[in-house]
């Protein structure tokens, strides 16, 4: 099984992908560029999804749902959003087949079907959702209005790879109006904070929270705020997006309300998301040439307990561990009995390390009467023998240490893949050697931004928000610089 896996240090881009397949997560499907996510790893996304749902109810959003298909009319009403997401947008023309009169058996589109406008398939929703808020808001008293949905968009990509980028993914996108520029700035930081919360404290990755430059912020938003995470070949991933879009939509499509005062006046907006990308992010954050890591918060099973028997000891094995099975559940661990007899105790171990499950216990008859069990951890592969009264505070206690160390482990390589450079010899050196962040001076420009990332493919992945202001000179140009940019190859 795992054994065969390609080796990170020879291949990343061949572990991860082998990786995503063999541990159950998806696979490529019959429709070009897209995949299948299955169980084990849509399990993952469902966890992922219910946290992220619950942190956003708690801070007042509700969910919704809008149509898959938006009027081209419509998409074109915001003039940089269409122009920036033009190149990738699927587009529906006409609404009927029929039998092919020249090839008996099958079927061609209906010529006569064509579609009086033209209907995109939602690359993103601020279209549809913005032209609904039209008739929502009239009055100071419908706003805030906080709209999540949970959705699939398509964005029709030539390259895909596995979760990181396919023609279509799911996702979650936040829409949000407000009455005034400074509570939809509070909305978009803080739904940046929420994202960083989520990557840190669940998934164990350590991100850097920051504004994109003007070359890299999002179609039709005036600020582009996000958490980069680092890969464990030194790219950075970026894993959320929150966007302050001033009153871009709302002017494009005249939403307006009317406030205390009486005055009429065009909302203020935002839009915010994270998609299965995390799931990318996730695997190559954390996991190792054996295969999955996964923190324990995230696993959709947080505990194998794996039988060591003889033959007709199974029933009676069962009943013993069936308390012990019982207390984990009731402190909320999932747990997983692996009481195969089609399979050796070793063909098990490895194909629960290859799927990331956090924690194993081996028990057989000999461990219980010896009070006894053999307990695995996934993160370390570090072996131990605990006592079995105890076993379930042991391995709640476990699950928790592995969860932090996850984190704490990501935190150490990031740091030490996070370099100050002063010139570009220096920039250049470190991208081609140990990777990372490079954090440097430049002039602020788009022809030096584009510059750098033409002859190192380095793009600034963030200006981060707890990066101080620092005078300085352009690594590229030696103009003026007024503080440092994180710049990283990514994905």
């Amino acid at each position: 099984m795992s054994k065969s896996l390609p080796k990170r240090s020879e291949d990343y881009s061949l572990w991860y992908n082998e990786l995503v397949k063999r541990a159950g997560l998806a696979e490529n499907s019959a429709v070009r560029g897209c995949m299948v996510i299955k169980p084990y790893g849509y399990a993952i996304w469902e966890k992922m999804q219910r946290t992220l749902d619950d942190m956003f109810k708690r801070t007042g959003h509700e969910n919704a749902y809008f149509p898959l298909f938006v009027p081209k009319s419509l998409f074109e009403a915001e003039e940089k959003n269409a122009e920036g997401f033009a190149k990738e947008c699927a587009v529906v023309t006409h609404y009927r087949l029929q039998n092919d009169p020249d090839r008996p058996g099958k079927l061609r589109v209906d010529p006569n079907a064509k579609l009086e406008e033209e209907l995109i398939v939602r690359p993103t929703s601020e279209a549809i959702i913005w032209s609904t808020y039209k008739g929502w808001i009239q009055s100071y008293r419908d706003l805030p209005l906080l709209i999540n949905q949970w959705a699939n968009v398509v964005r029709w990509e030539m390259r895909t790879r596995l979760f990181l980028r396919t023609a279509e993914f799911l996702w979650q996108e936040g829409h949000t109006a407000h009455a005034t520029e400074g509570e939809a700035l509070a909305e978009t930081r803080q739904m940046l904070d929420v994202y960083a919360q989520f990557a840190e404290e669940w998934m164990g990755l350590p991100v850097i929270k920051g504004i994109k430059t003007e070359n890299e912020r999002f179609a039709g938003a005036v600020e582009t705020y996000c958490i980069e995470g680092m890969m464990q070949d030194g790219k950075a991933l970026q894993a959320g997006t929150s966007h302050f879009l001033g009153q871009n939509f709302a002017k494009a499509f005249d939403v307006q309300f009317q406030t205390k005062e009486g005055g009429l006046e065009h909302v203020w907006g935002t839009s915010w998301g994270v998609s299965t990308r995390l799931m990318g992010a996730l695997v190559m954050a954390h996991s190792d040439d054996e295969g999955l890591v996964l923190p324990p918060k995230l696993a959709p099973i947080q505990v194998v307990i794996v039988p060591i028997y003889k033959a007709g000891q199974l029933d009676e094995l069962m009943e013993r561990i069936r308390p012990m099975q019982q207390g984990l559940i009731s402190r909320g661990i999932s747990v997983k009995v692996d009481d195969r007899d089609t399979e050796r105790p070793g063909f098990k171990f490895a194909e629960w390390e290859l799927k990331g499950v956090p924690v194993r216990l081996a028990v057989g008859m000999r461990d219980l009467d010896a009070g006894t069990v053999e307990v695995a951890r996934r993160d370390t592969k570090e072996k131990m023998t605990l006592p079995l009264a105890d076993i379930v505070n042991s391995v709640d206690q476990l699950l928790a240490d592995i969860q932090q160390n996850i984190y704490q482990k990501a935190l150490r390589f990031r740091d030490t893949h996070t370099t100050r450079v002063d010139t570009y010899e220096e920039f250049k050196q470190v991208l081609d050697g140990k990777g990372g962040f490079v954090v440097a001076h430049y002039d602020g420009t788009t022809e030096t931004e584009e510059r750098i990332k033409e002859e190192t493919k380095a793009t600034i992945r963030c200006l981060a928000l707890n990066e101080p202001d620092e005078e300085g000179t352009c690594i590229v140009t030696g103009r003026p610089s007024v503080r440092r940019a994180y710049f990283a190859r990514a994905y």
